[in-house]
């Protein structure tokens, strides 16, 4: 495909993108079992070939931001009397500047139907917005659950259900197709689409954690953080790969960075040295036996009944809170409103609009 004549004369990175794009796209399509599912639309469509995005990646253009003119490259092999770049001027209109942003990144051609538009894929210094409040939240990871939040006197749970259904559907599929002198090329392809996919996941979820806490009006934010589980002790062979592929560290700095561009701190909190997930948020007991089940918290002392990830989210808020005077008796901690992540639209919803 590389070798027709409408690829030969692009940059070699231009060409390779548009070739991988391609190829991942049939590969998903051919390996489902839906007959009645269509092909990518990458087919002619009579004698009008597919318009697919071209992009250029930092050594494939020239910007000269003076004149606002952007020089394409294009491939070798180039024909009698073709120069080997594509001058073309732009205007970025008046909400935007790219003299102002800290690099260009890349330059992407894309046909909108009628026409071609450059789009620039730039880095940007965001400044930190203050719109914090003066709450704190407290946020308790795992893996049933992805994340547990409570506010005081509002906690929000986020299950892990989407997230452990693409690693098992994916996984399996590596381990099927795994060949004799190392991974199919099938098999390199669930792999990677599981990472993608796991990815995304954490930035929609990191992102609607901050949303919500500066909904309303957080300021700070203590984040569990159990840096040392893996070293702690053997978790048996499936407990050791669940615990391998939780990417707490990845989710812990997604909320961090995102916290900052809205103006709310983050702190971490070492949940094996506080023992957040036995302790009761309400009188301070401390016993294994309050875990009655796996999410289920009842304190044998104050009769407290909590879920108990919330419990444990509350505990770490606790360590940021000077003077908390919220009740922490049974109700929302032991009802908390569920966030689930929405394979259709890719985010992060409330139940009652993800369920059916």
């Amino acid at each position: 495909m590389k070798n027709q004549p409408c690829w030969r004369d692009l940059n070699a990175q231009s060409s390779q993108a548009i070739v991988e794009e391609l190829a991942g796209a049939f590969q998903s399509w051919f390996e489902q079992d839906n007959s009645d599912a269509n092909p990518p639309g990458y087919r002619k469509h009579g004698e009008e070939r597919p318009r697919s995005t071209i992009t250029f990646k930092e050594d494939g253009f020239k910007l000269d931001i003076k004149h606002q003119q952007v020089r394409l490259s294009k491939g070798k092999n180039l024909k009698d009397g073709w120069s080997d770049f594509i001058l073309c001027e732009y205007d970025t209109g008046p909400d935007a500047d790219l003299g102002a942003v800290e690099d260009v990144q890349q330059v992407r051609i894309v046909w909108t139907g009628d026409h071609w538009e450059l789009h620039f894929v730039c880095k940007v210094a965001i400044d930190a917005a203050d719109s914090s409040g003066e709450k704190t939240a407290g946020v308790d990871l795992g893996i049933c659950n992805t994340a547990a939040v409570s506010v005081g006197d509002e906690t929000l749970l986020y299950p892990g259900n989407a997230l452990k259904e693409d690693s098992h559907y994916f996984r399996q599929e590596e381990y099927d197709t795994e060949g004799e002198n190392g991974p199919s090329t099938h098999a390199e392809w669930a792999r990677q689409k599981k990472s993608r996919r796991q990815t995304h996941y954490l930035h929609a979820l990191s992102k609607d954690i901050v949303e919500q806490c500066a909904d309303r009006g957080v300021e700070t934010i203590a984040v569990g953080h159990p840096k040392d589980i893996r070293a702690d002790e053997d978790w048996g062979r499936h407990g050791n790969k669940r615990l391998h592929d939780w990417a707490f560290d990845t989710l812990i700095q997604h909320i961090e960075y995102k916290a900052e561009e809205r103006g709310i701190e983050v702190e971490r909190v070492d949940e094996y040295e506080l023992a957040t997930s036995i302790t009761c948020c309400a009188c301070g007991m401390k016993a294994d036996s309050n875990r009655v089940e796996r999410g289920l918290y009842v304190c044998e002392n104050c009769e407290l009944v909590a879920n108990s990830d919330l419990n444990a989210a509350e505990n770490m808020r606790a360590t940021v809170t000077l003077s908390p005077s919220e009740d922490r008796s049974n109700g929302c901690l032991a009802q908390p409103s569920v966030r689930l992540f929405d394979k259709s639209t890719g985010r992060v919803a409330p139940q009652e609009q993800v369920c059916p």
